[in-house]
Parts: C-alpha cells; sequence; structure tokens
C-alpha cells in the first residue's frame, strides 16, 4: 500500500510540474506577444514613406494585428477610410459656410467630391481585402492598388485646389492639413498593401 501512495504521489508531482510549466509557458507568451506585435508594426512602418505616423495609428492595434501582414495591411485601410470619412464630414460643414469668395466654393465643392469618391474607393479596397485569397489573389489585390492609389490621387487633387495664393490662408492651411494627413495615411496603407502582396506572392 505505502508503495502505491509512492507512486501516485509521484506522479502526482510529475503532473504539478508539468502543469506548472505549461502555466508560466503561457504566461510568457501573454507578456511577449505585446512586445512582438508591437515590434512587427515598427518594422513593417519603416519600410513606409511616413513611418512615425504609420507606427502611432496602428501600434494601439497591435494585439488584433497579432504580426499579420494581411490584418496590418488591412488596419491601414480601415484606420485611412475613418480618417477620410471624418475629413469628408468636416469639408462638407465648411463648403456651407459664409464668407467665402467664389474660387474658395468652388474649391470646397470640387474638395468634397473628390474625397466622396476616396471614401468609396477605400471602402471597396477593404472589402475586396477580404475575399483576397485562392487563386483570384492576385487579381483582387491588383484591383486594391488601383483603388488605393485612386483614392491618393483624389486627396492630392483636393490638396492642389487650395495652392493657389488668392485662397485664404487660414481656410487654405486648415484644408491642406487635413487632407495631407489623410494622404500620407492613404500612402502608408498602400506601402502595406503591397508589402503584403509581395510577401504572399513569395510563398
Amino acid at each position: 500500500m505505502a508503495a502505491f501512495s509512492t507512486n501516485s504521489l509521484g506522479k502526482f508531482l510529475l503532473i504539478l510540474i508539468a502543469l506548472s510549466f505549461h502555466l508560466n509557458s503561457i504566461s510568457a507568451a501573454r507578456n511577449l506577444n505585446p512586445k512582438t506585435n508591437t515590434e512587427f508594426i515598427r518594422s513593417s512602418c519603416s519600410s513606409t514613406t511616413y513611418p512615425q505616423l504609420c507606427y502611432s495609428s496602428l501600434s494601439v492595434q497591435a494585439t488584433k494585428i497579432n504580426a499579420s501582414p494581411k490584418l496590418l495591411a488591412n488596419a491601414a485601410l480601415n484606420v485611412t477610410l475613418l480618417s477620410a470619412k471624418s475629413t469628408s464630414n468636416s469639408m462638407l460643414k465648411l463648403s456651407h459656410s459664409h464668407g467665402m469668395k467664389p474660387r474658395e466654393v468652388g474649391a470646397m465643392q470640387d474638395c468634397v467630391e473628390e474625397l466622396s469618391d476616396a471614401v468609396y474607393e477605400l471602402s471597396k479596397s477593404i472589402n475586396e481585402m477580404g475575399k483576397a485569397k485562392g487563386s483570384n489573389f492576385q487579381l483582387m489585390i491588383n484591383d486594391i492598388q488601383t483603388w488605393v492609389s485612386a483614392a491618393l490621387t483624389d486627396e492630392t487633387t483636393c490638396s492642389d485646389g487650395f495652392s493657389e495664393q488668392m485662397m485664404d490662408g487660414k481656410l487654405k492651411n486648415n484644408v491642406r492639413g487635413q487632407i495631407v494627413n489623410i494622404a500620407h495615411l492613404t500612402s502608408n496603407a498602400l506601402s502595406l498593401v503591397n508589402n503584403y502582396a509581395t510577401l504572399h506572392g513569395s510563398k
């Protein structure tokens, strides 16, 4: 009976040790992942045109991105879309302001239209990103790259409309400041989509 008890106790202790090791491993992984995911985002953002903006806009989603190039590109597109929508609404309200010169009104109306197109193109790219897999992957990625590039062109066109010297300085700086931020986010998103496409194609 004593031999049986000693044997059982030995097995029990081994189970406890194994369980403790397993729990410690899980704990270590939880502590390591946030840092690893953040480093992945920083490293990926280093290849973009505006790395600091890229990192600051995406690092808060490190846990969701989980060191996935696809999730990183998708997150970048979503952040850009949210910013584009917010700025589009802001520009729409601003376009109804009183006291603007006819040239400024025209530029504002053009800008609102360009931003509306950019929001549509970014939305299409996000929708397509969710379907990009299998034999149609390259075709879908090409579409995404085309739409994001078009959105960037629309944003640049809006900003260029406020480059004239005859524009009110405060209005011009306000509009261009907001549009430049979106354009930088869009440029970063395009870089991350391109990186994802390259990594996927190399597999």
